[in-house]
């Protein structure tokens, strides 16, 4: 197919180190337009505006909503003629199931299925304490195998058939260390392992998802074939994915139904 056009959007904001390592290495292969948020809209899901400011930006547009709004937006009103919309790179993973309906990054994807529109979230694992993976990856070098793996299958994938069985492909990324090969890719499915603790402290509870700790100590349970598992043996995880919910014909639901109020 001729160069593809792209609508790039992300959750950390229009101004973030991942958001421009994807825009540089994709407008090697595609036209390139963002719609982003102007500032960090991370971990808000598929939450909507009413009504959004925007503003020219010299990528594109800067948008003061969520990423489900940039998705919207950019395919109604801005650039309606896209082949695809990719989200990210996000800093900071985005893997397992639950985590799928948390991030702004995966709903900015799942936003554009709806819209018939291939797309591709893209983040990165950043590994370290608390607090400490928001200080990393602070440089674009360290996105290159997210931003090399992405600008591959945006230049492959419709071609190949990718989007006739997949709506959505979630890609997880290691940094890239200079000097060092690019990672492998791995086809994964999502990890159900789920792992959030809460713990009471008088008129205080805390919320923590123990998983990560488990991810740095090496105590993951995580099969392989599992987007975990890929990550932290230093391989990229590509997870094809369907954004409508789906349903299953319950014949329990069924003669709940028929005894309602008999």
């Amino acid at each position: 197919m001729d160069e593809p056009h792209v609508l790039l959007t992300n959750d950390d904001g229009i101004g973030s180190v991942g958001f421009r390592a994807l825009y540089d290495t994709l407008s090697d292969i595609a036209e390139v337009t963002a719609v982003a948020p102007n500032g960090d809209k991370s971990a808000v899901g598929r939450a909507m505006s009413r009504e959004v400011e925007v503003e020219e930006h010299e990528l594109g547009y800067a948008i003061h909503g969520t990423p489900a709004d940039c998705t919207v937006v950019g395919l109604e009103a801005l650039c309606p003629d896209v082949d695809m919309v990719v989200a990210g790179c996000n800093r900071g993973a985005n893997l397992g199931a639950y985590v799928l309906g948390r991030s702004g990054t995966v709903s900015a994807a799942v936003e554009a299925a709806f819209f018939d529109v291939p797309a591709i979230a893209v983040s990165l694992y950043v590994p370290g304490d608390d607090g400490e993976w928001q200080h990393a990856a602070d440089e674009i070098r360290d996105y290159r195998n997210a931003a090399e793996a992405t600008t591959y299958l945006v230049e492959h994938a419709l071609g190949a058939g990718v989007f006739e069985q997949a709506e959505y492909l979630n890609i997880n990324a290691p940094i890239h260390d200079p000097g060092d090969d690019l990672a492998p890719l791995e086809v994964t499915e999502p990890s159900t392992l789920y792992d959030m603790r809460a713990e009471r402290d008088g008129g205080r509870i805390s919320l923590t998802d123990n998983v990560w700790a488990r991810m740095r100590e090496g105590t993951l349970p995580d099969p392989q074939g599992t987007d975990r598992r890929a990550i932290v043996e230093g391989r990229v995880s590509i997870s094809p994915l369907t954004a409508p919910h789906t349903t299953e014909h319950h014949e329990a639901l069924d003669a709940l139904a028929e005894t309602y109020r008999n």
